[in-house]
């Protein structure tokens, strides 16, 4: 491979939606932050659902095992610096998580979707390879303000939330969080925040 293709390309997390081939995943859609190139992920819903409890702002009841993860990496002073999606084989992602501790790099090897869960939790960027972005990248086309907006939604459910009340949805709210319910819990979140 020529050095172009291990050209580093940064990405960030723009989607988080059901996975149209396989319904029982989700989709992540990283784009480039610049560029208008996607890379579309599969990963399973728990691993979805820690990333949307971060992007939406929730607060677990209990910490979800990312959340556990990356307390004891802070605890020890083991910082994430960045992800790196570094492999495609076979259609499955290949990460790594780039750590320092007192200065030292340390490369850990991870599941892509874990990589991801934890680099909303560190807030730290996320690079691919050239390579990687050639093979598996998509080019969006239609760049209407819609398709720009940071995270999918099904409409489905907010319409159903539509039709309670405020303090009943508030209710709803904070008994889906107690259940864990995250995703619920954000579908109900926007309707509550199309009110304000």
């Amino acid at each position: 491979m020529s050095s172009q293709d291990h050209k580093l390309i940064e990405l960030e997390i723009i989607a988080l939606s059901h996975s149209v081939t396989q319904s029982q995943n989700y989709a992540v859609v990283l784009g480039e932050t610049e560029g208008n190139r996607r890379l579309p992920i599969v990963i399973g819903g728990y691993e979805a659902q820690a990333i949307a409890v971060v992007l939406e702002r929730m607060t677990p009841n209990r910490p979800l095992t990312h959340d556990l993860f990356k307390n004891a990496l802070s605890l020890f002073g083991i910082e994430v610096k960045e992800i790196l999606i570094n492999n495609l084989l076979d259609g499955i992602f290949f990460s790594q998580l780039i750590c320092e501790k007192e200065g030292e790099i340390i490369k850990i090897d991870s599941r892509t979707s874990d990589a991801l869960a934890l680099a909303v939790r560190f807030s730290c960027p996320i690079y691919t390879y050239e390579f990687i972005m050639d093979s598996a990248g998509v080019v969006l086309e239609d760049t209407d303000e819609d398709s720009q907006k940071p995270i999918t939604k099904k409409e489905k459910p907010q319409k159903l939330f539509s039709n309670y009340s405020t303090e009943e949805l508030n209710k709803m709210l904070s008994k889906v969080l107690e259940e864990e319910n995250y995703e619920k819990a954000a579908h109900i979140r926007d309707e509550l925040n199309k009110r304000k």
